[in-house]
């Protein structure tokens, strides 16, 4: 019986939203979780950083096999942001990377983001939910540059959570 691709592909696709949908609930779910276990005077800022500094190490490190220095730090920070990107484009977003004039630097672009609307679905600020996919990011760069013995900096100059239509992060090595 022959397959139809295209129809097959769009099942795909679905599911593939459907699962992405499932990941963020499930995230905002665990957050209220873990703010109710915590009790009110905890801090939702400092629970959120810290979940997000342990995924960020754990990413950090599966990121590390595929990694290779083999080819110079230009390429290597091209196929690190390009990793960066990957987390979002697999939790929905639409990312792009952009290589800079500059050969120590390089743009890593969100045009589309589904995380800030979950955010603000489960009653997170936004202002929370941008440092914490700072801190997730971040932290999956510090990993990479303790493994790597590199000393690449992330740093975010727009932001979907702030109103600026995109979140635009450099990275760069200083």
């Amino acid at each position: 019986m022959p397959v139809d691709v295209e129809r097959e592909i769009t099942r795909l696709h679905g599911a593939l939203g459907g699962t992405q949908s499932v990941i963020k609930s499930t995230f905002y779910e665990w957050r209220q979780t873990a703010l109710e276990l915590a009790g009110p005077e905890a801090n939702p800022l400092d629970i959120i950083l810290k979940f997000w500094e342990i995924a960020g190490k754990d990413v950090g490190k599966n990121f590390l096999p595929a990694m290779n220095m083999a080819k110079g730090e230009e390429a290597f920070m091209v196929n690190l942001a390009r990793a960066l990107a990957g987390t979002g484009i697999a939790n929905g977003a639409v990312v792009k990377v952009e290589k800079s004039e500059n050969p120590n630097e390089v743009f890593i672009k969100w045009e589309k983001c589904p995380w800030p609307t979950f955010a603000r679905r489960y009653g997170a600020s936004m202002e929370e939910d941008l440092q914490g996919c700072d801190k997730f990011l971040q932290t999956i760069v510090d990993e990479v540059n303790r493994f790597s013995n590199t000393n690449f900096k992330l740093e975010t100059l727009k932001a979907i959570p702030r109103g600026e239509g995109e979140c635009l992060r450099r990275l760069y090595k200083e």
